[in-house]
């Protein structure tokens, strides 16, 4: 397999040279649409991510294409959600803010960023982007954000495993148990399932949430009191319980980290994880299984956890449309097609979010056919699974430390946990 993989490397460096002629040439035209856009450099709040420095290094392309530069400021993820809620809400520092699904709803119905679509450019063809992906960038009925990241979930899993136990992909969660129950070997370094269980909205509670909402929860009533203390989170959180005795010990407190990290290792035979799985597996630098794996979606009922980061137009630091404008064209370069090819190049698989992409030679080239055929069959299946709300990560993470409880058996009263988070989503709802 790491003949393969280099292999492809040579073919992609190969196509990408002889289509170097022709996006000069597309360059070419979407320059001379660019002139008089932008008259100032273009300044950006992100966290790092390996694709932004591999787009970086084009920085020139931009610079011909608009007539400016551009400066991008990295924060870690908590230290850059805090500095742009201040600096969007005060100070207007930056033409651009990553965002992401977490913070989105504060950012737009604050007037913080402003609609993506109203200045995007249409040559750069929005709709190429993954419908999930264009799900979780919606808000209130418009497109907030471009993804730089994103997906929703994918059932990942050992061909060898299962064929050794005579099993099939499970198509139901009464057909997951039955084949997690088959395939669990812990004596021999098998675990059947891995999940996470470190608490946190975007950890426990992610994962946690395709079965609360594939079983018919909701978050608020309409007329905004609590719906979540039900029988479907009961229900749900019974499941994700039992489930973890199947998981390995160290996921009971751990995140996307340890339950992928002991999938690529070798240690479990089936996971149900977020998109950017699918092309780590498949790695041989990053996966030790990489030629045992397929694809599949998510058990019925359970919904994909739609997540995406992405770029927004900054309001107070474009004042002006041409402004505006100006931030859209940085926005839409930064995650076009081309580069999202110089990211596949180098192998930031997680930073892949447009279906030509996913449908292109070069993909298949380096991950065959089956994947893109299960990113696309899981679409469907992608939402929104969170309360689409400026409070919702203080109540996502309250619920991660009540899980995370029920998971380590510091709490067994599931009714009793979820009447406190009740409670407390009552106060932070009077506020």
């Amino acid at each position: 397999m790491k003949n393969l993989w280099e292999e492809y490397l040579v073919k992609i460096k190969s196509h990408l040279k002889t289509t170097a002629t022709s996006v000069a040439v597309i360059l070419a035209s979407q320059a001379a649409l660019a002139a008089g856009v932008c008259t100032d450099d273009v300044r950006i709040l992100a966290q790092p991510q390996a694709g932004l420095t591999t787009t970086e290094g084009f920085a020139s392309e931009f610079e011909e294409l608009a007539g400016v530069g551009f400066q991008i400021d990295y924060l870690n993820e908590n230290d850059r959600r805090a500095k742009s809620r201040a600096d969007a809400s005060v100070i207007g520092k930056y033409n651009v803010y990553y965002v992401d699904e977490a913070n989105l709803a504060q950012f737009a119905s604050t007037g913080w960023i402003a609609p993506l679509l109203d200045h995007y450019p249409a040559e750069y063809d929005f709709e190429d982007f993954d419908s999930g992906r264009q799900t979780t960038a919606t808000f209130d009925g418009k497109v907030w954000f471009a993804p730089i990241t994103g997906g929703g979930d994918l059932m990942v899993y050992r061909t060898d495993v299962f064929e050794a136990a005579g099993v099939e992909p499970p198509k139901t969660l009464e057909e997951l148990f039955e084949v997690v129950e088959k395939i669990h070997d812990p004596e021999n370094g098998i675990y059947g399932y891995a999940l996470r269980g470190q608490r946190g909205s975007g950890a426990n509670v992610w994962r946690w949430m395709p079965y609360f909402r594939g079983f018919g929860g909701e978050w608020f009533n309409e007329d905004g009191t609590p719906a979540f203390n039900s029988e479907a989170a009961v229900k749900a959180t019974e499941t994700y319980l039992k489930l973890f005795e199947y998981s390995p010990p160290g996921t009971r407190t751990g995140s996307w980290d340890e339950s992928t990290g002991a999938f690529n290792s070798g240690q479990v035979a089936l996971i149900v994880e977020s998109a950017p799985l699918g092309g780590m597996s498949l790695n041989p630098d990053n996966s030790n299984v990489s030629d045992k794996v397929a694809f599949g979606t998510p058990p019925a009922p359970l919904t994909g956890g739609g997540y995406a980061h992405g770029f927004a137009i900054g309001s107070k630091a474009n004042e002006t449309d041409a402004e505006r404008d100006c931030a859209a064209l940085w926005i839409a370069w930064a995650t076009s097609k081309e580069n999202e090819l110089r990211r596949l190049e180098a192998g930031q698989s997680g930073e892949l979010n447009r279906v030509s992409v996913f449908n292109s030679p070069e993909f298949a080239e380096a991950f065959g056919e089956e994947l893109p055929a299960a990113l696309e069959a899981t679409a469907p299946f992608t939402r929104v699974n969170f309360w689409q709300n400026e409070k919702w990560p203080d109540l996502g993470n309250r619920w991660g430390i009540i899980l995370e409880e029920l998971i380590t058996g510091q709490r067994t009263d599931i009714n009793e946990a979820l009447a406190e988070l009740e409670a407390y989503a009552i106060e932070l709802n009077s506020d």
